[in-house]
């Protein structure tokens, strides 16, 4: 349904002051401080689990050397959303307007909720990390205590009690992270990155990352975490993130998060004949996800 001169009788009559309502700042591009953008051609991508070799045994004097064998294991799909909206102008509405170019003014308002929308799409793979119901290739959910292995055995990406931001649970979580191992049982060179929390835990994270001494304490012991630069990219806001007590720890796991972009976003306008109505139009082609679970150590609160 176009927007039409009874939607906008205020801005036909002489004497407005002032429009307002679209003109807010907004926080723009937060997940590119989550995921690898990569572009797409095609209708999905999938990234497939590549399981090497375990650790090679000891060989007997005279005897043969043994053979391991590799395989594929669990893929991860990447199905691409189609996002648009639009909006249409009646021919009467544009040419009555007194006070400003309409269509300029409601296109703003639709590049202000075509970005908005990618946000939520892109926090909503945080928002759902403890779901069950919101799994990866391997079955299971983002941060998991059961992630399982080509081996047998399973991999924990979050801390076995479920615990707030504090120098406790923070340290565990690093340790956790250094102790992540392969399909193969092999221990990798991993390292957590970067902090990433919602707003009501910004101060908390300030506090435990910039603090030289440890905080709340009244120790004079230094705090290790700056000290030994665990997390050298620091702590990140995201103001999409919907649990006020979760955090997440992002590490240099190649493969973990990505953004495909399949179309980019593109505007278009045209009249319509019969009715001379001006359509506005937003479209772009996009997907949000994760391969290796290994990319984050999470905890949902306590």
């Amino acid at each position: 349904m176009a927007i039409s001169r009874a939607q906008l009788a205020k801005e036909l009559e002489p004497g407005l002051n002032a429009l307002f309502g679209m003109e807010y700042q907004r926080y723009e591009n937060e997940h590119a401080e989550i995921y690898d953008t990569v572009s797409s051609d095609r209708a999905f991508e999938e990234d497939v689990l590549l399981v090497g070799f375990g650790n090679a045994p000891t060989k007997v004097e005279g005897q043969g050397v043994s053979f391991d064998t590799a395989s594929e294991s669990y893929s991860a799909r990447y199905t691409h959303e189609t996002i648009a909206l639009a909006f249409a102008l009646t021919e009467e509405a544009i040419e009555d307007n007194l006070y400003d170019r309409l269509g300029a003014r409601y296109t703003k308002a639709l590049a202000r909720s075509m970005a908005h929308t990618k946000q939520v799409k892109a926090a909503s793979i945080l928002n759902n990390a403890f779901n069950s119901s919101f799994t990866g290739g391997d079955g299971k959910e983002l941060c998991a205590t059961d992630h399982p292995l080509a081996s047998g055995g399973t991999l924990s990406n979050e801390l076995s009690t479920a615990a707030d931001l504090n120098e406790t649970s923070l340290e565990n979580s690093l340790i956790d992270i250094a102790n992540f191992k392969d399909d193969r049982d092999m221990i990798l060179a991993l390292r957590g990155m970067k902090l990433i929390v919602p707003t009501n835990l910004q101060f908390v994270a300030d506090r435990l990352m910039d603090t030289p001494g440890r905080v709340g304490t009244s120790d004079n012991d230094i705090n290790a975490v700056r000290n030994m630069g665990m997390i050298p990219e620091g702590y990140v806001v995201n103001h999409f993130l919907t649990d006020t007590d979760a955090f997440f720890i992002k590490t240099d796991c190649p493969d973990g998060f990505k953004h495909f972009e399949r179309t980019p976003l593109s505007t278009a306008m045209e009249g319509d004949f019969d009715t001379g109505n001006m359509r506005f139009k937003a479209r772009e082609r996009y997907s949000f996800g994760f391969s290796n679970p290994r990319a984050v150590f999470g905890s949902p609160g306590a």
